[in-house]
């Protein structure tokens, strides 16, 4: 006799209900959340099952299943199968007959081999074949079977929400592969993630950096940090605002095709580019964010989280249009901006709806290029396909939007670090709108948010090098 689960329902088998050679069966095919989940969990990070490269070099010549993923399924069946809730495990051997590879198709069987009346225990045969049928686990399993009915509705498995901020760093990394590193001002690093950050995106070959500050404070801290500055550039001055001023004439004097900045307050930095006539263009200078967010299928930009207090219309067209160049330098032929309210109508009472419209209509007539712009539309509305369509918003751009913006600083600043506190996401950034791109990371940013600025700021200033030719 065999036993089949009900879709609907979790049911036991009692003790007394349970007959020699007895079985049941439950089907699951491997895929590589699957190794990721249970690495997660587990905190087994086996190389052989994560890394490709590694897992291609070894005797089964790719990544396979934890051998322990299977014993999972099994424990899965009689726990909620055969003989299901009120089972417990005694003991487990398994012996591991093949790797299992993603996309295999496993069943899993167990069968009734022994009763033990006196101690309620029950002894099964659990076998797993893959499709083609052949046999990748099998072994046997005692357990204490449960002595009274349960009958309960089915309950789903938790959802878990892989994400490898690691593996989206390296996929981030890979666009500026083959390209030489740049050289960049790192303005004032006189703290220790500030100084580290800048050169350990040396090392990565995103930047050869050009240290500006005081020379004595910088080797001090490097000493006390255990950094080596040998090789690396110093420009000595004597304060912040000074690291500022002639980062800016390094700049303008095209010594340097990148900023960084370091432990400095924005405005300073800022303050001083815009100064330097020959580093402003006809542009509004703006702060872009790039976001990795786990629950997000691509990369987000934001815009303008840093910069623009309360930008008026002509800057936010500003704004949307160093957001859209930049998505095209990232690979993103068509982006699609999404122009954030508090709500998808425009409402006279809410200026940036109004703004929002505005702007739209500037895409239309040609005021602004390259993109696809929608809005007003509330942040829902931007991200979520399933928002969208309940509020029966007909749009390319609602639920699959590639830039967010902001209606101000505020706002966006407080939705920046949402995502990165609230929501997990990995981040990096950039000001644009200037002659050359500056990497701005806040003094709480770690050496990710350091590194990926850099390579932000690298890949920029490779497609300002290809304008100018």
């Amino acid at each position: 006799m065999q036993t089949v689960a009900d879709p609907q329902y979790t049911d036991n088998t009692t003790f007394d209900e349970i007959s020699l050679g007895q079985s049941a069966r439950t089907v699951r095919t491997l895929t590589l959340e699957d190794i990721r989940a249970f690495a997660a969990v587990s905190g087994d990070t086996n190389p052989a099952h994560l890394d490709s490269t590694y897992a291609d070099a070894t005797l089964f010549h790719g990544v396979i299943a934890h051998g322990m993923w299977g014993g999972a399924l099994i424990s899965a069946l009689l726990g909620t199968v055969f003989p299901g809730p009120g089972t417990i495990y005694l003991e487990q051997v398994l012996h591991f007959s093949r790797p299992v590879r993603v996309g295999d198709t496993l069943t899993i069987t167990v069968t009734v081999v022994s009763k033990n009346d006196e101690k309620k225990s029950v002894e099964l045969d659990c076998q797993v074949t893959n499709q083609r049928s052949e046999r990748v686990l099998h072994g046997l399993a005692r357990v204490l079977a449960p002595t009274q009915r349960v009958r309960r509705l089915q309950v789903s498995p938790p959802q878990i929400q892989l994400f490898d901020p690691a593996a989206r760093l390296h996929a981030l990394l890979a666009l500026g592969e083959g390209l030489a590193a740049v050289r960049c001002g790192v303005v004032h690093p006189c703290d220790a993630d500030s100084l580290a950050g800048a050169l350990e995106a040396a090392r990565l070959g995103l930047l050869v950096p050009v240290l500006i500050a005081p020379e004595a404070r910088l080797r001090e801290l490097a000493e006390r940090e255990g950094l080596d500055l040998h090789g690396i550039e110093i420009v000595p001055v004597e304060h912040s605002h000074a690291a500022a001023a002639k980062a800016a004439s390094l700049a303008a004097e095209k010594r340097v095709e990148t900023l960084m900045k370091g432990s400095l307050h924005t405005d300073e930095l800022i303050h001083a580019v815009v100064s330097e006539t020959s580093l402003r263009t006809a542009r509004r200078m703006s702060h872009v964010f790039r976001f990795d967010v786990p629950t997000y299928d691509k990369p987000l930009l934001l815009t303008d989280a840093a910069l623009n207090i309360r930008p008026s219309l002509p800057e936010k067209a500003d704004i949307v249009q160093n957001a859209v160049e930049f998505a095209h330098i990232m690979g993103v032929a068509l982006p699609k901006v999404a122009l954030l309210s508090a709500v998808e109508t425009v409402n006279p009472a809410i200026p940036s709806t109004l703004d929002a419209a505005a702007l739209c209509k500037m895409a239309q007539r040609g005021q602004i290029t390259g993109a696809l712009l929608d809005g007003p539309l509330a942040f829902d509305n931007a991200i979520s396909a399933h928002a969208a369509s309940i509020k029966q918003i007909r749009s390319d751009v609602a639920g699959d939007a590639d830039i967010l913006v902001a209606p101000d600083l505020e706002s966006g600043n407080m939705l920046a670090k949402q995502l990165q506190y609230f929501g997990g996401a990995t981040s990096c950034g950039l000001v644009l709108g200037a002659r050359l791109p500056i990497a701005l990371t806040s003094r709480a940013d770690g050496g990710a948010a350091r590194i990926g600025s850099a390579l932000l700021a690298k890949l920029v200033a490779h497609h300002n090098r290809k304008a100018r030719t």
